[in-house]
């Protein structure tokens, strides 16, 4: 794992710089946190039902049921 990740780090060094890395490393830490920040929002969002507060299954009363049926 390490010879990979100093791999990794060479050929960032001769891609971009020395100068450039520092910009990279910030830009992507607030990718990374904008991220976060979104996903939790979502998560935030879902309403929570509780076992207690279920909804009930509701039935159409038979009064409101409609017998018609189309011509054959």
């Amino acid at each position: 794992m390490t010879a990979g990740f100093l791999l990794i780090v060479i050929a960032a060094l001769l891609l971009f710089g020395p100068n450039k890395l520092p910009e990279l490393g910030r830009a992507v830490g607030r990718t990374f946190r904008e991220f976060k920040d979104a996903t939790r929002d979502i998560v935030d969002d879902q309403p929570e039902v509780k076992k207690a507060e279920a909804p009930v299954a509701s039935t159409p009363s038979p009064e409101k049921t409609d017998h018609r049926r189309l011509p054959e």
